[in-house]
């Protein structure tokens, strides 16, 4: 996406840029993962990919408006969207954490419900529960939620570095 024509220049801009191709590869290899792959997402897999589909799209309105808006708005909006990782950066790590057994999971993909009504038995064979305490794949120790965590920390730390850039510019 060139956005040379648009007035889009400068490193601040270049960092909320970079922020924005990490997520959107990183939600695009997720999805490439589950449907060419055959990987199934449990719950909180699915709950991580919430801050990719919320802050993608309003970090591209930053983007494509960076020269048109206010600096104070763009700045908060820039501030609104690495809040946003940072949340989903939390949400792996807890994934990360439930997979190594570090704490609980919620019961409803853990295996640690209340139990099973014989009226639920009827659907069994339709219903496909991907348990969200066990690992579908590790790359260097590390499960797709570890991998998510670290993602959106660096995309969090990149909007932090564009916001900060952007207030310093302003102020100056």
């Amino acid at each position: 996406m060139s956005l040379q024509g648009s007035g889009f220049s400068g490193r601040n801009s270049n960092r909320a840029n970079a922020a924005f191709t990490i997520g959107l590869f990183t939600i695009l290899a997720a999805l490439c993962f589950q449907y060419i792959g055959g990987y199934i997402p449990c719950e909180l897999c699915l709950g991580q990919r919430v801050p990719y589909y919320v802050g993608l799209p309003i970090l591209a309105l930053v983007i494509g408006s960076w020269k048109l808006v206010p600096v104070p708005l763009r700045i908060a909006a820039t501030l609104v969207v690495m809040a946003i990782f940072l949340w989903g950066a939390y949400l792996g790590a807890y994934h990360a954490g439930v997979e190594w057994g570090l704490w609980p999971g919620p019961t409803s993909c853990t295996g640690a419900g209340a139990g099973v009504s014989f009226g639920d038995l009827n659907n069994i064979n339709a219903t496909r529960v991907v348990p969200c305490d066990q690992v579908q794949w590790r790359f260097l120790g590390i499960s797709f939620a570890g991998y998510n965590a670290l993602i959106s920390l660096l995309i969090s730390a990149l909007l932090a570095w564009s916001a900060l850039g952007q207030f310093r510019r302003w102020r100056a």
